[in-house]
């Protein structure tokens, strides 16, 4: 590639996204204003001479990604989006982090307005920046053909310090190297300064040491030489084995009084260094938003080439559709985000089966669904065995081999989470299993999933003392109650069999995340084939007249022995209704005339569920009991502990009988 000329228009292209950034941060009162300062050379560059994108068609599918891992830098990524043609108006800039407006303190999922996925809490963008890649190199094994590169793109990132100690981004750029993306450059600002001051104080490795161990190519350069970051552009995009970082020496907060200060971080300059900052690139001091109509044209001008390149690509589509018509159908299935029709038809069949752990029905329900939805990616953190996540015939994703429908995330459960989101945002439909207790590690990206409203679909299995004998460190107790704290995460913990390949009807039909929530041990086939799952709660058992004396609640292993106790109470003369409530989230969906019939507001509650009791009192009332575990688990067989912790028919009919007698019900043993 024929290296690139700079001049002083682009020197002034650079300038402005410093100064725009630096107006809004100061019009808000509130941000970062040292990333925008310090990167904005090395930015301008990737900007105006590599990335392949087209502001007409932001969601272009062979478009280039930037990442903007470091999203507390929003307000430089908001100046690009509104200089090169974005939906980012001037106004949007002037109402920085403001209610009501898209210039949000940290970028917001929004890729129609050119913001590929929501950064902030850092190590988060540069993993999903990996997911992206191998996304990219996942689609090219599955759609291009020759003659025809329908998935040909580079996902490009802009990474600070803080990316590059958090664990995640350890994780993740150690998979990177493993598989050898070769389209992912990483641009990292290396300006030595962190909050609490400079980096050497906690930060001294020496980070392209590293990268080279994970197996990434690596160069260093000036940040403020664009010719420098020009040349190292080049090299990491001609570098196709394997991944590429570059160290960009820069200055935080560069040209304005606080340079190579910690201060400017995260705090405006104030109206003096503002001005002071504006009079050292030569710009109007009194002025606010200044755009030099030579760089709002430099910038528009650079756009042509992505205009060009998105119209060849749709040139080129027209006559791969009418080549390979069913490959292109099966192209605009993955844009379009549906799954095959009739796919549901494959789902097994459990009723009459033998006992079976969730985490076994889970397996074969992917055995019977994975050859009909080509979309699917599955995976594991190192727990293949033990999740089920590998359906027959699955084929392993590797370094060349990328037409695969398995990762093998290795012992990386954050790093898995992460990546997920970025294959998520790149047409796939990814799931990755680990255990329920570690879904702790996951949180971070977790979060931001069902911030973005991504399809994820998150396999935990051990869910409970049922594991038995690992003990304490790896039983559940408070993990299915904060999940269910998650704003937008449908959490599921089906009780047997139907009820799990139900679960999984429901995880890819919805648009969000989802949680199945799985058993290690065996449980009883007890739930039709079409059976209510998608209504997150409904009546499993009633008596065969007349009204039930009350009514018990169960999730997952649980709903057996709440049908167990029917008969016993009965004895004592008492009907039970048994609901079997797998997911609260798509209950509280129902209708309230649904909700009511199912549990009656003026009937006695007794819920059943190995973990934590907090927030069953929503369901069973001030009058209700709850059969839970408020304490951690203990190492014994598994049957053992459920006899240890109350967790029997004996248990449950004493606790309704106390409950029915208006004494107070012990919630555990």
């Amino acid at each position: 590639m024929t290296p690139h000329t700079y001049d002083a228009i682009d020197q002034q292209l650079a300038n402005t996204l410093r100064l725009l950034a630096v107006d809004a941060i100061q019009a808000a009162n509130s941000g970062h204003p040292g990333l925008p300062l310090g990167a904005a050379d090395v930015i301008t560059v990737l900007w105006t001479r590599f990335l392949k994108h087209d502001p007409g068609q932001p969601t272009w599918p062979d478009r280039d990604r930037f990442v903007l891992s470091a999203g507390h830098g929003s307000a430089l990524l908001y100046a690009l989006l509104h200089l090169f043609g974005y939906p980012i108006s001037l106004d949007e800039l002037k109402h920085f982090r403001q209610w009501g407006y898209v210039t949000a303190g940290h970028p917001e999922y929004d890729p129609e307005r050119g913001i590929e996925i929501t950064t902030g809490p850092l190590g988060q963008g540069i993993s999903n920046a990996v997911g992206m890649a191998l996304a990219e190199r996942w689609l090219a094994a599955r759609f291009n053909r020759p003659g025809f590169p329908v998935v040909d793109h580079f996902t490009y990132v802009l990474a600070g310090d803080g990316d590059l100690m958090e664990g995640v981004s350890a994780e993740a750029a150690s998979l990177a190297g493993h598989w050898g993306l070769g389209k992912l450059i990483v641009l990292y600002d290396d300006n030595h300064i962190s909050i609490d001051g400079p980096t050497e104080i906690a930060f001294t490795e020496d980070v392209l040491k590293r990268f080279e161990a994970y197996g990434w190519h690596t160069q260093r350069v000036d940040g403020h030489d664009m010719a420098q970051v020009d040349a190292a552009l080049r090299a990491a995009q001609a570098e196709i084995q394997r991944p590429s970082i570059i160290a960009c020496r820069t200055h935080i907060g560069y040209g304005s009084p606080y340079q190579d200060m910690a201060k400017v971080h995260g705090a405006p300059l104030g109206p003096e260094g503002v001005r002071q900052t504006k009079r050292f690139f030569g710009f109007p001091e009194d002025e606010t938003f200044y755009i030099p109509a030579d760089a709002r044209a430099r910038a528009q001008a650079m756009t042509a080439p992505g205009r060009d390149a998105r119209a060849q690509w749709e040139a080129m589509m027209t006559t791969y559709r009418q080549t390979y018509p069913e490959l292109a159908a099966t192209w605009e299935r993955f844009l379009a985000g549906e799954l095959p029709a009739g796919w549901e038809e494959a789902l097994p069949d459990f009723t009459g089966e033998k006992p079976l752990a969730t985490r076994a029905a889970s397996g074969r329900v992917l055995d019977a669904i994975g050859p009909h939805i080509p979309m699917l990616l599955g995976g594991s953190a190192d727990l293949t065995s033990s999740n089920k996540t590998k359906p027959q015939n699955a084929h392993d994703i590797q370094r060349g081999d990328y037409g695969g429908n398995y990762i093998h995330y290795g012992v990386r459960e954050h790093g898995m989470a992460a990546i997920m989101n970025g294959l998520a945002t790149h047409y796939a439909r990814p799931y990755g299993g680990t255990f329920l207790v570690f879904s702790d590690y996951m949180r971070g990206a977790l979060r931001a999933a069902a911030m973005m409203n991504l399809p994820v679909i998150y396999v935990f299995t051990h869910d409970s003392i049922g594991l038995g004998e690992d003990g304490p460190t790896h039983q559940p107790i408070e993990h299915l109650m904060s999940l269910r704290a998650v704003p937008n995460l449908v959490v599921i913990r089906p009780a047997d069999g139907n009820e799990t390949a139900q679960a999984w009807k429901v995880a890819l039909q919805r648009r969000g995340p989802t949680a199945l929530v799985l058993s290690r041990q065996g449980v009883p086939q007890i739930t039709p084939k079409d059976n209510a799952l998608a209504r997150g709660a409904y009546i499993l058992a009633d008596p065969l007249s007349g009204d039930p004396d009350v009514v018990l609640i169960a999730t997952g292993s649980e709903v057996s022995l709440a049908l167990d106790a029917v008969g016993p109470l009965l004895a004592r003369g008492i009907t039970a209704r048994v609901v079997s409530m797998p997911s609260w989230e798509l209950f509280d969906a129902q209708e309230e005339a649904y909700r009511r019939a199912v549990l009656p507001p003026d009937k006695p509650k007794l819920a059943i569920e190995a973990g934590a009791t907090l927030g069953w009192a929503r369901y069973v009332g001030p009058q209700g009991a709850v059969l839970g575990l408020d304490r951690f688990g203990a190492s014994a067989p598994g049957r053992v502990l459920f006899e240890q912790f109350g967790f029997t028919v004996e248990h449950v009919v004493q606790m309704v009988v106390e409950m029915l007698h208006g004494n107070q019900a012990s919630t555990m043993k």
